[in-house]
């Protein structure tokens, strides 16, 4: 009996439409317009990884459950996203299974795009075709015969800008009369060859299944199908063994025989006028040159960074003001005591030590979507593949690596697209060291340290530091995946599948919902660590065991008289004793002895265990530590950083070589559990998160130790 395991205890009334299409189709895009659903719209494959889910209100009052899909090229899955949609489509009785199917194509690619399409007709269900893209059509001067399309493929077939809000309506009227009209009967657009046909009549009596293809399917991909029971399993396996039946054979001949039935029909129903070289292809040109498009990259990448500098002064200044005048309300209403010092101390100056960079993440964020919405990412994997390929990975990798740049959690889950698990593991275990947005909070307040001001060919010395330790990440990245190409055994290589869309002006609503939703996430993620974190180092901070803390006290006092230092000095002085007596003290300094080689002190060594939850908290620890008990100005963290003193050489804490080492430090640490987390989901074993822990702390270690020594 053909039977999945029912993993689903809630009985589902609501019918489901999905949302299936190639990468770069304009799929995701429409489903963000059409349900209001704020989701990242790329414009390269490997984006849209997890299954999207909204609901959908149709004219007659019934609602529907829209399902947006990862994008695939295939029904035969080559990476885990595309593994999702076979999953799904193999098992009737899954709770995502479609009652219709929108199928989104662009119209610029529609032989390549109907390879899907014609699968999921075979399958049997209701099915709309839905032309997109339809702007760049006409500046190619590409016209579609859109009924004949329809009459031949025997389904509707709806021309839609999916960029646009226009036609919404004749869209959910088609999805009402496919979900509320019995379905014509089709013809397979596939005919199985004698071997097939053999294949698919045991299977279908093996396990009761009507659909001839779905059982073909069965036969491909019950090895590794989820819930599918064991004795379903067992049978199909037998049937495939004693007919000698070649998966790998049959899917190629598939393929080559759907493309050579609906080829013909593509260029029956398109027709071109006007010049052939188009806008694309000129660009294409210049921008996938492997010298031009190179150094073009490289430029844009410094543009990104001096932007961050040059853009976001203003209103990190108007997030200090803010903050500041916060705590001052706050001192002028509440009495001098404990609860007091925690809000002004605690999570004020916690939270503005972060807060204040928030300007720079979102022109990160807001500049990198931009080169993905026209369409510039899919040429940079391209045009890198033949260097990641040196280095154990493959041109799909640097969707990985430069989402990294955002943050290493998404990037390490956009691997699924790698087929190939060697490359797949390498481009995992290398992407943390490609500078993400959280350590730009920590790059920001040590580069002051590090480059004066001052500007060459145009751009500021900070922001050529910024490029170079984002450089200094990546050549780590590049060195560390060519050690592991000759450690980790594998003989599989697999190849670059990409297909390189057409430019087009930016969607701006896309790309600002894009911006919005990554730095709401930052926000409210990193929010609650440093809101718990410091809260924690407050009270670490302020108190200590026993009479330790009122005895630093007394010994700071006598010290100022003797001294005979002013008020505002002694109230320093008291400050740094009672923090070095405190509970957050003796935690620094029973880690010192292992940190001071590299110039780091105890406080600093406090900041660096807690930025193990998030390397961004590290400044707000900072900011917090360095505000328990002092005058000064906490909320501008790098001024009260800069005027820090070792207390008996009353020498800089932040030197350049300091500065530099916990510079070099930060690059190369793996300082993110969540990351640490994620890889060892991806990877199914603690034994790769622990490696990769091990070897980049190890290795930040050593950089920073031959910095510091050298410098200091």
């Amino acid at each position: 009996m053909y039977s999945f395991r029912d993993e689903s205890m809630i009985a589902i009334e609501t019918k489901t439409v999905a949302l299936f299409g190639n990468p770069n189709s304009g799929k995701s895009s429409l489903f963000n317009q059409l349900t209001g659903l704020r989701q990242k719209v790329g414009n390269f494959p490997g984006v849209t990884v997890d299954r999207k889910v909204a609901r959908l209100q149709l004219f007659d009052e019934q609602e529907v459950k829209l399902i947006d899909f990862p994008g695939t090229y295939s029904i035969y899955p080559n990476s885990q996203d595309e593994r999702i949609v076979a999953t799904h489509l193999c098992n009737p009785s899954s709770e995502d299974y479609p009652d219709a199917v929108i199928y989104v194509a662009d119209i610029t690619h529609l032989e390549k795009h109907l390879l899907l399409f014609t699968q999921l007709r075979d399958l049997g269900l209701p099915i709309l075709l839905m032309l997109s893209m339809n702007d760049l059509a006409e500046q190619e001067g590409l016209v579609v015969d859109v009924q004949k399309l329809s009459k031949v493929l025997e389904v509707p077939v709806l021309q839609f800008d999916g960029r646009a809000k226009s036609q919404h309506t004749e869209l959910k009227t088609t999805i009402q009369n496919l979900l509320n009209q019995e379905p014509a009967p089709t013809s397979p657009l596939y005919k199985p060859s004698s071997e097939e046909k053999t294949i698919i009549q045991a299977v279908r009596t093996a396990t009761e299944i009507k659909s001839d293809y779905h059982a073909l399917l069965l036969a491909h991909h019950h090895d590794w199908l989820p819930n599918l029971e064991t004795s379903t399993k067992n049978s199909i396996q037998e049937i495939t063994e004693k007919n000698d039946f070649k998966s790998l054979k049959h899917q190629i001949q598939e393929t080559l025989n759907r493309f050579d039935h609906f080829s013909p029909i593509v260029n029956k129903v398109i027709s071109k006028k006007g010049e052939d070289n188009t806008i694309t292809d000129r660009l294409d040109q210049i921008l996938t040159h492997r010298f031009w498009g190179v150094l073009i990259f490289f430029a844009l990448m410094l543009l990104v960074f001096q932007a961050i500098f040059a853009w976001a002064s203003y209103p990190m200044d108007g997030i200090e003001a803010t903050f500041g005048w916060l705590g001052e309300q706050v001192e002028t209403m509440l009495p001098d005591n404990w609860f007091r010092s925690l809000l002004v101390d605690g999570i004020l100056a916690g939270l503005a030590g972060v807060l204040v960079f928030i300007p720079q993440i979102a022109i990160l964020f807001f500049l990198i979507a931009l080169l993905e919405e026209v369409g510039y990412m899919a040429r940079a994997v391209f045009l890198f593949d033949r260097v990641m390929q040196r280095f154990g990975m493959n041109g799909r990798s640097l969707v990985a690596l430069i989402s990294g740049g955002a943050c290493a959690i998404p990037a390490i889950m956009s691997t699924r697209t790698i087929s190939d698990w060697k490359e797949r593991l390498i481009t995992i275990l290398v992407t943390p060291f490609i500078s993400c947005s959280a350590r730009i909070p920590v790059y920001i307040v040590l580069v002051a340290f590090v480059v004066p001001a001052g500007k060459w060919l145009f751009i500021s010395w900070q922001a050529w530091a910024f490029m170079g330790l984002y450089l200094l990440g990546i050549t780590t990245a590049l060195v560390s995946a060519w050690v592991l190409k000759k450690v980790l055994k594998a003989e599989s290589h697999s190849f670059l599948m990409l297909e390189l869309p057409k430019y087009r002006s930016p969607r701006i609503l896309d790309v600002l919902l894009t911006v919005w939703d990554k730095v709401k996430s930052f926000i409210l993620e990193a929010g609650k660590i440093i809101l718990l974190i410091s809260i924690v180092l407050w009270f670490l901070a302020s108190y200590g065991p026993g009479e330790e803390m009122q005895l630093a006290e007394q010994e700071a006092i006598e010290l100022a008289t003797q001294q005979n230092l002013d008020e505002q000095a002694t109230d320093n002085l008291i400050a740094a004793k009672k923090i070095e007596s405190s509970y957050a003290g003796i935690l620094g300094k029973t880690i010192e002895p292992v940190i001071r080689p590299l110039g780091f002190d105890w406080k600093i060594g406090i900041a660096l265990i807690t930025s193990f939850a998030a390397r961004e908290v590290f400044v707000g620890t900072m900011a917090t530590i360095y505000s328990i008990g002092s005058e000064e100005d906490e909320y501008k963290i790098q001024e009260r950083m800069a005027k820090e003193r070792h207390i008996l050489t009353g020498q800089p804490v932040y030197t350049l070589a300091t500065s530099l080492s916990l510079l070099i430090f930060y690059v190369l640490a793996m300082q993110c559990v969540s990351t640490l987390a994620v890889v060892k989901k991806e990877t199914n074993s603690w034994r790769w998160p622990t490696i990769q822990f091990v070897a980049m702390t190890a290795m930040a270690y050593l950089g920073s130790l031959l910095v510091y020594q050298f410098l200091g």
